[in-house]
Protein backbone atom coordinates (compact mmCIF):
# COMPACT_ATOMS: atom_id res chain seq x y z
CA UNK A 1 0.00 0.00 0.00
CA UNK A 2 1.45 3.82 -1.22
CA UNK A 3 1.46 6.26 1.55
CA UNK A 4 0.27 9.16 1.10
CA UNK A 5 2.09 12.27 2.39
CA UNK A 6 -0.04 15.01 4.23
CA UNK A 7 -0.70 18.14 2.21
CA UNK A 8 1.30 21.24 2.90
CA UNK A 9 -1.56 22.81 4.84
CA UNK A 10 -2.02 19.86 6.86
CA UNK A 11 2.13 19.46 7.84
CA UNK A 12 1.70 23.40 9.05
CA UNK A 13 -0.11 22.20 11.61
CA UNK A 14 3.13 20.13 12.64
CA UNK A 15 2.65 20.09 16.60
CA UNK A 16 5.82 22.03 18.55
CA UNK A 17 8.44 20.24 19.61
CA UNK A 18 9.93 18.81 16.66
CA UNK A 19 13.35 20.91 16.41
CA UNK A 20 13.49 24.04 13.94
CA UNK A 21 11.30 22.78 11.00
CA UNK A 22 11.77 23.70 7.43
CA UNK A 23 8.82 23.05 4.88
CA UNK A 24 8.11 23.43 1.13
CA UNK A 25 9.09 27.08 0.20
CA UNK A 26 10.44 28.12 3.17
CA UNK A 27 13.97 30.18 3.30
CA UNK A 28 16.19 27.12 3.50
CA UNK A 29 13.84 24.53 2.12
CA UNK A 30 16.02 24.21 -1.24
CA UNK A 31 19.44 23.48 0.68
CA UNK A 32 17.32 21.04 3.68
CA UNK A 33 15.88 18.73 0.40
CA UNK A 34 19.29 17.80 -0.55
CA UNK A 35 21.80 15.49 -0.06
CA UNK A 36 25.76 15.31 -1.83
CA UNK A 37 24.11 12.79 -4.49
CA UNK A 38 20.17 13.01 -4.24
CA UNK A 39 17.91 15.41 -4.09
CA UNK A 40 14.09 14.85 -2.58
CA UNK A 41 10.59 16.54 -2.56
CA UNK A 42 9.84 16.04 1.81
CA UNK A 43 6.97 17.07 3.36
CA UNK A 44 8.82 18.64 6.31
CA UNK A 45 12.74 18.69 7.74
CA UNK A 46 13.12 18.72 11.15
CA UNK A 47 16.24 19.49 12.74
CA UNK A 48 16.22 18.69 16.52
CA UNK A 49 18.64 20.20 18.97
CA UNK A 50 17.49 17.27 21.59
CA UNK A 51 16.72 13.37 22.31
CA UNK A 52 13.48 14.72 23.02
CA UNK A 53 12.83 16.55 19.80
CA UNK A 54 14.41 13.24 17.88
CA UNK A 55 11.50 10.94 19.63
CA UNK A 56 8.77 13.94 18.98
CA UNK A 57 9.64 13.42 15.49
CA UNK A 58 9.58 10.14 15.29
CA UNK A 59 6.23 9.42 16.72
CA UNK A 60 5.26 12.21 14.34
CA UNK A 61 6.02 10.23 11.64
CA UNK A 62 4.74 7.32 12.91
CA UNK A 63 1.41 8.89 13.83
CA UNK A 64 1.03 10.64 10.22
CA UNK A 65 2.35 7.83 8.57
CA UNK A 66 5.15 9.56 6.81
CA UNK A 67 8.55 7.96 5.71
CA UNK A 68 11.06 8.90 7.44
CA UNK A 69 14.75 9.42 6.75
CA UNK A 70 17.67 9.93 8.84
CA UNK A 71 20.43 12.37 8.16
CA UNK A 72 23.57 12.93 9.50
CA UNK A 73 26.21 13.59 6.37
CA UNK A 74 23.89 12.50 3.79
CA UNK A 75 26.62 11.47 1.79
CA UNK A 76 25.04 7.74 0.72
CA UNK A 77 25.02 7.43 -2.48
CA UNK A 78 21.29 5.55 -2.83
CA UNK A 79 19.88 9.42 -1.55
CA UNK A 80 18.14 7.49 1.48
CA UNK A 81 18.91 10.45 3.46
CA UNK A 82 16.21 12.21 1.87
CA UNK A 83 12.88 11.37 0.54
CA UNK A 84 9.68 12.51 -1.47
CA UNK A 85 7.04 13.39 0.67
CA UNK A 86 7.88 12.05 3.82
CA UNK A 87 10.02 13.25 7.26
CA UNK A 88 13.76 14.16 7.28
CA UNK A 89 15.05 14.09 10.56
CA UNK A 90 18.39 16.07 10.46
CA UNK A 91 20.87 15.69 12.77
CA UNK A 92 23.06 18.13 12.57
CA UNK A 93 22.38 19.77 15.57
CA UNK A 94 23.46 17.08 17.51
CA UNK A 95 27.10 17.55 16.76
CA UNK A 96 28.95 17.43 20.42
CA UNK A 97 32.08 15.96 20.59
CA UNK A 98 33.76 15.05 24.14
CA UNK A 99 36.17 13.52 25.87
CA UNK A 100 34.31 11.67 28.57
CA UNK A 101 37.41 9.95 30.15
CA UNK A 102 40.06 10.27 29.16
CA UNK A 103 42.14 7.78 30.97
CA UNK A 104 40.09 5.12 28.70
CA UNK A 105 40.02 6.99 25.32
CA UNK A 106 36.42 7.51 25.84
CA UNK A 107 34.81 9.92 23.20
CA UNK A 108 31.23 10.94 23.20
CA UNK A 109 30.06 11.63 19.73
CA UNK A 110 26.81 13.40 18.53
CA UNK A 111 25.80 11.11 15.50
CA UNK A 112 25.13 14.60 13.57
CA UNK A 113 29.00 15.30 13.74
CA UNK A 114 31.02 15.10 10.93
CA UNK A 115 34.18 13.57 11.09
CA UNK A 116 36.32 16.48 10.29
CA UNK A 117 35.16 17.97 12.86
CA UNK A 118 35.55 15.13 15.14
CA UNK A 119 39.30 15.24 14.40
CA UNK A 120 39.51 18.77 14.88
CA UNK A 121 38.09 18.34 18.28
CA UNK A 122 40.55 14.91 19.44
CA UNK A 123 43.70 16.50 17.69
CA UNK A 124 44.59 18.54 21.11
CA UNK A 125 44.02 15.27 23.30
CA UNK A 126 46.67 13.45 21.00
CA UNK A 127 43.74 10.69 19.58
CA UNK A 128 42.07 9.89 16.64
CA UNK A 129 39.32 7.30 15.80
CA UNK A 130 39.74 5.55 12.39
CA UNK A 131 36.78 7.10 10.33
CA UNK A 132 36.58 6.96 6.57
CA UNK A 133 38.55 9.70 4.70
CA UNK A 134 35.98 13.10 3.96
CA UNK A 135 36.10 15.47 6.86
CA UNK A 136 31.80 16.33 5.47
CA UNK A 137 30.93 12.37 6.27
CA UNK A 138 28.51 12.11 9.27
CA UNK A 139 29.27 10.02 12.19
CA UNK A 140 26.23 8.36 12.31
CA UNK A 141 25.82 7.05 9.10
CA UNK A 142 29.39 6.03 8.60
CA UNK A 143 29.84 4.42 11.87
CA UNK A 144 26.47 2.40 11.61
CA UNK A 145 27.60 0.95 7.89
CA UNK A 146 31.81 -0.03 9.52
CA UNK A 147 33.37 2.95 8.68
CA UNK A 148 36.58 1.87 6.46
CA UNK A 149 39.17 4.78 7.61
CA UNK A 150 42.97 5.83 7.13
CA UNK A 151 43.70 3.40 10.06
CA UNK A 152 41.69 0.96 9.11
CA UNK A 153 44.42 -1.97 8.96
CA UNK A 154 45.95 -0.67 12.51
CA UNK A 155 42.47 0.13 14.46
CA UNK A 156 39.92 -1.66 12.25
CA UNK A 157 36.71 -0.44 11.65
CA UNK A 158 35.39 2.39 13.17
CA UNK A 159 31.81 -0.33 14.60
CA UNK A 160 35.89 -1.53 16.33
CA UNK A 161 35.94 1.12 18.64
CA UNK A 162 32.19 1.42 19.18
CA UNK A 163 31.17 0.33 22.52
CA UNK A 164 28.04 2.23 23.23
CA UNK A 165 25.21 4.04 21.45
CA UNK A 166 22.17 6.02 22.57
CA UNK A 167 19.20 4.61 19.91
CA UNK A 168 15.90 6.55 19.73
CA UNK A 169 13.65 3.13 19.03
CA UNK A 170 9.91 3.62 16.66
CA UNK A 171 7.86 3.77 20.22
CA UNK A 172 9.62 6.41 21.12
CA UNK A 173 11.63 4.81 24.16
CA UNK A 174 15.90 5.80 23.93
CA UNK A 175 17.95 2.91 25.01
CA UNK A 176 21.85 2.59 25.66
CA UNK A 177 22.61 -0.37 23.68
CA UNK A 178 25.82 -1.99 24.51
CA UNK A 179 27.74 -5.52 25.19
CA UNK A 180 25.86 -5.50 28.59
CA UNK A 181 22.79 -3.50 27.83
CA UNK A 182 20.75 -4.48 24.61
CA UNK A 183 23.47 -6.44 23.05
CA UNK A 184 21.55 -7.87 20.06
CA UNK A 185 20.75 -4.58 19.18
CA UNK A 186 24.72 -3.31 19.78
CA UNK A 187 25.88 -6.16 17.88
CA UNK A 188 23.66 -4.81 14.24
CA UNK A 189 24.34 -1.39 15.11
CA UNK A 190 27.81 -2.61 14.43
CA UNK A 191 27.06 -2.65 10.62
CA UNK A 192 23.90 -3.16 10.05
CA UNK A 193 23.10 0.49 9.09
CA UNK A 194 20.40 3.13 10.19
CA UNK A 195 17.34 0.13 10.25
CA UNK A 196 16.96 0.01 14.09
CA UNK A 197 15.73 3.09 15.53
CA UNK A 198 17.81 6.73 15.40
CA UNK A 199 21.18 6.54 17.07
CA UNK A 200 21.52 10.22 18.62
CA UNK A 201 25.13 9.46 20.25
CA UNK A 202 27.87 6.76 19.98
CA UNK A 203 30.45 5.84 22.68
CA UNK A 204 34.07 5.04 20.76
CA UNK A 205 37.58 4.59 22.30
CA UNK A 206 39.88 6.83 20.59
CA UNK A 207 43.50 5.68 19.68
CA UNK A 208 46.84 7.79 20.68
CA UNK A 209 47.29 9.26 17.03
CA UNK A 210 49.85 12.59 16.15
CA UNK A 211 51.37 13.13 13.15
CA UNK A 212 51.04 10.75 10.31
CA UNK A 213 52.77 10.28 6.56
CA UNK A 214 50.35 11.33 4.50
CA UNK A 215 49.72 11.61 0.56
CA UNK A 216 49.79 10.22 -2.82
CA UNK A 217 52.37 9.12 -5.39
CA UNK A 218 51.17 9.76 -8.48
CA UNK A 219 52.45 6.85 -11.10
CA UNK A 220 52.74 6.13 -14.80
CA UNK A 221 49.57 4.52 -15.58
CA UNK A 222 51.06 2.24 -18.60
CA UNK A 223 50.94 -0.92 -16.99
CA UNK A 224 47.60 -1.18 -14.70
CA UNK A 225 47.99 -5.32 -13.88
CA UNK A 226 51.91 -4.57 -13.14
CA UNK A 227 50.92 -1.54 -10.74
CA UNK A 228 48.09 -3.80 -9.02
CA UNK A 229 49.90 -6.76 -8.57
CA UNK A 230 52.66 -4.94 -7.46
CA UNK A 231 50.86 -3.11 -4.53
CA UNK A 232 49.15 -6.29 -3.31
CA UNK A 233 52.38 -7.85 -3.02
CA UNK A 234 54.07 -4.76 -1.13
CA UNK A 235 50.86 -4.35 1.09
CA UNK A 236 51.03 -8.07 2.13
CA UNK A 237 54.45 -8.17 3.24
CA UNK A 238 53.89 -4.30 5.30
CA UNK A 239 53.47 -3.63 8.60
CA UNK A 240 49.64 -3.09 9.55
CA UNK A 241 50.76 0.67 10.63
CA UNK A 242 50.40 1.17 7.26
CA UNK A 243 47.24 1.85 5.25
CA UNK A 244 46.93 2.46 1.46
CA UNK A 245 44.30 2.66 -1.65
CA UNK A 246 45.04 2.31 -4.93
CA UNK A 247 43.61 4.62 -7.83
CA UNK A 248 43.07 3.93 -11.23
CA UNK A 249 41.74 6.63 -13.03
CA UNK A 250 40.47 6.50 -17.03
CA UNK A 251 41.83 8.37 -19.79
CA UNK A 252 39.05 11.29 -20.14
CA UNK A 253 39.02 14.07 -22.85
CA UNK A 254 42.45 15.58 -23.24
CA UNK A 255 43.84 13.83 -19.86
CA UNK A 256 45.44 10.34 -20.12
CA UNK A 257 45.14 7.33 -17.64
CA UNK A 258 46.47 8.19 -14.14
CA UNK A 259 47.37 5.95 -11.01
CA UNK A 260 48.12 6.83 -7.60
CA UNK A 261 49.43 5.29 -4.69
CA UNK A 262 47.42 6.65 -0.97
CA UNK A 263 49.26 6.18 1.81
CA UNK A 264 48.77 6.96 5.66
CA UNK A 265 51.50 5.44 7.37
CA UNK A 266 50.63 5.54 11.28
CA UNK A 267 53.54 4.28 13.07
CA UNK A 268 55.09 5.93 16.39
CA UNK A 269 58.64 6.09 14.72
CA UNK A 270 58.51 8.47 11.99
CA UNK A 271 61.45 6.72 10.43
CA UNK A 272 59.51 3.58 10.74
CA UNK A 273 56.73 5.46 8.90
CA UNK A 274 58.34 6.36 6.22
CA UNK A 275 60.61 3.32 5.81
CA UNK A 276 57.04 1.53 5.17
CA UNK A 277 55.85 3.87 2.16
CA UNK A 278 59.24 3.53 0.56
CA UNK A 279 58.46 0.46 -1.50
CA UNK A 280 55.37 1.31 -3.02
CA UNK A 281 57.55 4.31 -4.42
CA UNK A 282 59.46 1.48 -6.41
CA UNK A 283 56.54 0.10 -8.08
CA UNK A 284 56.67 2.05 -11.51
CA UNK A 285 57.71 5.80 -12.34
CA UNK A 286 56.57 8.21 -10.07
CA UNK A 287 55.67 11.32 -11.60
CA UNK A 288 54.94 13.32 -8.45
CA UNK A 289 54.89 12.91 -4.40
CA UNK A 290 53.08 14.48 -1.92
CA UNK A 291 53.79 12.37 1.36
CA UNK A 292 54.21 14.42 3.86
CA UNK A 293 54.49 14.15 8.00
CA UNK A 294 50.94 15.93 9.48
CA UNK A 295 48.70 15.49 11.70
CA UNK A 296 46.33 13.09 11.60
CA UNK A 297 43.21 15.67 11.76
CA UNK A 298 44.56 16.86 8.53
CA UNK A 299 43.99 13.65 7.02
CA UNK A 300 40.76 13.78 6.26
CA UNK A 301 39.66 15.30 2.78
CA UNK A 302 37.01 17.88 1.93
CA UNK A 303 34.57 17.04 -0.83
CA UNK A 304 31.74 14.95 -2.07
CA UNK A 305 29.33 15.65 -4.60
CA UNK A 306 28.58 15.05 -8.30
CA UNK A 307 30.73 16.20 -11.16
CA UNK A 308 29.57 19.06 -13.24
CA UNK A 309 26.71 17.94 -15.58
CA UNK A 310 27.23 14.37 -14.52
CA UNK A 311 25.95 11.81 -12.12
CA UNK A 312 27.91 9.33 -10.03
CA UNK A 313 27.26 6.03 -10.01
CA UNK A 314 29.36 3.08 -8.47
CA UNK A 315 29.44 -0.26 -7.46
CA UNK A 316 31.86 -2.00 -4.74
CA UNK A 317 32.94 -5.59 -3.76
CA UNK A 318 34.79 -7.02 -1.23
CA UNK A 319 37.50 -9.03 -2.80
CA UNK A 320 38.96 -12.06 -0.13
CA UNK A 321 42.42 -12.66 -2.16
CA UNK A 322 43.20 -10.28 -4.38
CA UNK A 323 44.79 -13.53 -6.57
CA UNK A 324 46.35 -12.58 -10.16
CA UNK A 325 42.97 -13.53 -11.64
CA UNK A 326 41.37 -10.83 -9.75
CA UNK A 327 43.88 -8.32 -10.64
CA UNK A 328 44.12 -8.87 -14.63
CA UNK A 329 39.82 -8.23 -13.64
CA UNK A 330 40.83 -4.81 -12.29
CA UNK A 331 42.85 -3.88 -14.98
CA UNK A 332 40.50 -5.08 -17.78
CA UNK A 333 37.97 -2.67 -16.10
CA UNK A 334 40.30 0.36 -15.53
CA UNK A 335 41.03 0.20 -19.72
CA UNK A 336 38.59 -1.64 -21.08
CA UNK A 337 35.80 -0.11 -23.70
CA UNK A 338 34.29 1.43 -20.99
CA UNK A 339 36.59 2.03 -18.56
CA UNK A 340 35.78 2.76 -14.72
CA UNK A 341 37.76 4.54 -12.11
CA UNK A 342 38.36 2.39 -9.87
CA UNK A 343 39.77 2.55 -5.46
CA UNK A 344 41.24 -0.62 -4.11
CA UNK A 345 41.96 -0.19 -0.57
CA UNK A 346 44.07 -2.49 1.69
CA UNK A 347 42.82 -4.54 4.29
CA UNK A 348 44.05 -6.80 7.02
CA UNK A 349 45.81 -6.35 10.53
CA UNK A 350 43.14 -5.46 12.77
CA UNK A 351 40.64 -5.12 10.56
CA UNK A 352 40.71 -8.88 9.80
CA UNK A 353 41.24 -9.68 13.66
CA UNK A 354 37.42 -9.52 14.74
CA UNK A 355 35.72 -12.77 14.55
CA UNK A 356 33.00 -12.46 11.58
CA UNK A 357 30.18 -12.95 13.82
CA UNK A 358 31.84 -10.17 16.42
CA UNK A 359 29.32 -7.28 14.78
CA UNK A 360 27.23 -6.87 11.63
CA UNK A 361 29.89 -6.19 9.53
CA UNK A 362 31.09 -10.10 8.36
CA UNK A 363 33.39 -9.99 5.83
CA UNK A 364 36.12 -10.38 7.48
CA UNK A 365 38.68 -12.11 5.54
CA UNK A 366 38.78 -9.88 2.54
CA UNK A 367 42.02 -8.94 1.17
CA UNK A 368 40.83 -5.62 -0.15
CA UNK A 369 38.03 -3.43 -1.12
CA UNK A 370 37.61 -2.50 -5.00
CA UNK A 371 35.40 0.89 -5.90
CA UNK A 372 34.42 1.37 -8.78
CA UNK A 373 32.36 4.64 -10.71
CA UNK A 374 31.70 6.27 -14.23
CA UNK A 375 29.95 9.36 -14.66
CA UNK A 376 26.49 9.37 -16.57
CA UNK A 377 23.91 11.83 -18.46
CA UNK A 378 21.79 13.32 -14.88
CA UNK A 379 18.77 11.81 -16.43
CA UNK A 380 20.84 8.45 -17.55
CA UNK A 381 18.26 5.40 -16.95
CA UNK A 382 18.57 2.41 -15.04
CA UNK A 383 19.89 0.84 -18.38
CA UNK A 384 22.05 3.23 -19.28
CA UNK A 385 23.71 3.19 -16.11
CA UNK A 386 24.37 -1.08 -16.42
CA UNK A 387 25.93 0.05 -19.80
CA UNK A 388 28.27 2.41 -18.63
CA UNK A 389 29.20 -0.23 -15.30
CA UNK A 390 29.82 -3.27 -17.70
CA UNK A 391 32.87 -3.59 -17.39
CA UNK A 392 32.58 -4.11 -13.30
CA UNK A 393 31.01 -7.40 -13.96
CA UNK A 394 34.48 -9.04 -14.30
CA UNK A 395 35.98 -7.18 -10.91
CA UNK A 396 32.62 -8.56 -9.10
CA UNK A 397 32.99 -12.09 -9.76
CA UNK A 398 36.04 -12.07 -7.52
CA UNK A 399 34.47 -10.73 -4.52
CA UNK A 400 32.69 -12.22 -1.75
CA UNK A 401 30.35 -9.56 -0.18
CA UNK A 402 29.49 -5.73 -0.63
CA UNK A 403 30.36 -2.81 1.71
CA UNK A 404 26.97 -1.47 2.53
CA UNK A 405 28.38 2.22 3.09
CA UNK A 406 29.54 2.69 -0.75
CA UNK A 407 26.48 0.82 -2.28
CA UNK A 408 25.15 2.59 -5.19
CA UNK A 409 21.75 1.36 -4.97
CA UNK A 410 19.28 -0.39 -2.16
CA UNK A 411 17.18 -3.48 -3.99
CA UNK A 412 17.25 -6.46 -2.56
CA UNK A 413 20.05 -8.12 -4.18
CA UNK A 414 21.75 -5.56 -2.52
CA UNK A 415 20.91 -6.06 0.80
CA UNK A 416 21.97 -9.88 0.31
CA UNK A 417 25.47 -8.70 -1.40
CA UNK A 418 26.09 -6.54 1.80
CA UNK A 419 25.35 -9.68 4.61
CA UNK A 420 26.00 -13.30 4.54
CA UNK A 421 22.72 -15.27 5.12
CA UNK A 422 23.41 -15.92 8.67
CA UNK A 423 24.13 -12.43 9.43
CA UNK A 424 20.83 -11.29 7.62
CA UNK A 425 18.80 -13.77 9.71
CA UNK A 426 20.12 -12.36 12.72
CA UNK A 427 19.54 -8.70 11.92
CA UNK A 428 16.05 -9.58 10.28
CA UNK A 429 15.19 -10.80 13.63
CA UNK A 430 16.92 -7.57 15.28
CA UNK A 431 14.43 -5.59 13.30
CA UNK A 432 11.53 -7.50 14.07
CA UNK A 433 12.21 -7.08 17.55
CA UNK A 434 12.84 -3.37 17.90
CA UNK A 435 11.04 -2.08 14.93
CA UNK A 436 8.03 -4.46 14.29
CA UNK A 437 5.91 -1.81 12.36
CA UNK A 438 8.91 -0.92 9.68
CA UNK A 439 8.61 2.46 10.61
CA UNK A 440 12.97 2.53 9.75
CA UNK A 441 12.74 -0.30 7.05
CA UNK A 442 13.12 2.43 4.38
CA UNK A 443 16.81 1.87 2.96
CA UNK A 444 18.46 -1.48 2.87
CA UNK A 445 15.33 -3.03 4.43
CA UNK A 446 17.25 -5.09 7.28
CA UNK A 447 14.56 -6.73 9.81
CA UNK A 448 11.94 -7.05 7.06
CA UNK A 449 12.70 -10.42 4.58
CA UNK A 450 13.54 -9.03 1.38
CA UNK A 451 14.09 -11.80 -1.91
CA UNK A 452 17.65 -11.38 -3.46
CA UNK A 453 16.02 -10.13 -6.77
CA UNK A 454 14.56 -7.15 -4.71
CA UNK A 455 11.08 -8.21 -5.98
CA UNK A 456 10.28 -6.33 -2.37
CA UNK A 457 8.26 -3.36 -1.95
CA UNK A 458 10.21 -2.03 0.46
CA UNK A 459 13.49 -2.67 -0.90
CA UNK A 460 14.07 0.55 -2.71
CA UNK A 461 11.92 3.21 -1.59
CA UNK A 462 13.99 6.05 0.47
CA UNK A 463 14.22 5.62 4.10
CA UNK A 464 16.81 5.54 7.30
CA UNK A 465 20.06 6.85 5.63
CA UNK A 466 23.77 8.35 6.47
Amino acid sequence: MSIQAPSNQAVRRTPAGLGDVVLPGDDGYEDARRTVFATGSPALVTRPRTEAEVAAAVAYAAREGLPLSVRSGGHGLTGHATNDGGLVVDLRHLDAVEVVDPHRRLVRVGAGATWGRVAAALAPHGLGISSGDTASVGVGGLTLGGGVGWMVRRHGLTVDALVAARVVLADGRTVVAGADSHAGLFWALRGGGGRFGVVTSLDLVASRVGDVRFGALALAADDPARLVAGWRDVLRDADEELSSTLVLAPATGDRPASASVVVCASHDDPAAAERSVEPLRRLGTVLADTVATVPYADVLAEGGHHPPGGRLVGRNVLVPRLDDDAVAAVAAASSGERPLALALRALGGAFSRVLPDATAFAHRDAEALVVGGAVVAPGASDADVEVALSGWRGVEAHGSGAYVNFQGTATGADLHAAYPPATLARLHAVGRSYDPGGLFARSLSVGHDVPPDGASDVAPRPGAGS
